[in-house]
């Protein structure tokens, strides 16, 4: 006879916790070479924004321009008050105006909207009670062999005479406002930014030969221990990093005081 077979008895079962494999360990070496590979990969495509992305943050808004002129105007010194001037000249739309215009004397002005480097320096020092326009003009009509013949003239003219840079170099240098802008060799302008303060006035002469005029002021932001200008070259008021970026052919101090000394004085670069 048949044996039967217990089918139920021939598997072994076991019963127990399920057999772990061995743990790996991590590999920290890979994850950091990933972080590298990232890291150059934003540098590398992100590095020509950052240029774009400094100058946004450091920026010469208006609002900067608030908190400086805030900051300067209370300023017991004269050229900080003037710096404060000359920044409220970059909130005003101005067109570039260089025509001849006959105004009234003194306080005269040509229309609000336009205007040239020169009337940007002539309407911040009007803010601080100073009318270039009259002084230069009183000055021209008992010393006017001393000043530049410009167009020809044979006397002073109120309606332009404070409208020209080399006027009002001539002017400030009269005045004793006139600061060296040379260096031991006298051929290059001195490249030492700390040597101009809020409210010196600095001229340039252009490339093509024309000269230009603009006012010295602090940096917006983090640059606010920096040397700018404001000035209008040609598409109104403006405050720029560009105080070296032209040949420096004057430097001034004009605060409304005037002590002249002519003897003392050196030739002049026009």
């Amino acid at each position: 006879m048949a044996r039967r077979s217990n089918n139920h008895l021939d598997t072994i079962e076991y019963i127990g916790p399920r057999p772990q494999k061995p743990a790996k360990r991590p590999n920290f070496l890979a994850g950091w070479v990933v972080l590298l590979v990232a890291a150059g990969a934003v540098y590398f495509f992100g590095k020509p924004f950052l240029p774009l992305l400094q100058a946004q943050q450091t920026a010469p808004t208006t609002e900067r321009a608030d908190r400086l002129i805030a900051e300067l105007q209370p300023s017991a010194k004269p050229g900080e008050r003037l710096a404060a001037a000359a920044l409220q000249r970059t909130q005003s739309a101005v067109a570039y105006e260089d025509a001849y215009y006959k105004i009234p004397y003194p306080n005269g002005d040509i229309p609000s909207d336009k205007g040239r480097a020169e009337d940007l320096v002539i309407r911040s020092y009007r803010a601080l009670g100073i009318d270039l326009q009259k002084r230069v003009h009183e000055d021209m009509v008992r010393n006017f062999s001393e000043y530049p013949q410009i167009f020809g003239r044979k006397s002073a003219d109120r309606n332009i005479d404070h409208r020209l840079t080399a006027n009002l170099q001539r002017f400030f240098r009269r005045s004793g406002a006139e600061l060296l802008v040379s260096t031991a060799d006298g051929d290059q302008p001195s490249q030492d930014l700390t040597d101009y303060q809020p409210g010196d006035v600095v001229a340039w002469r252009l490339a093509g030969g024309r000269s230009h005029i603009g006012i010295v002021v602090p940096g917006p932001g983090e640059h606010r221990s920096e040397s700018w200008v404001v000035h209008n070259i040609g598409s109104g008021p403006v405050w720029e990093n560009c105080l070296l970026n032209f040949k420096v052919i004057g430097h001034y101090r004009y605060t409304g005081e005037e002590s002249v000394d002519v003897t003392a004085l050196a030739p002049v670069q026009w």
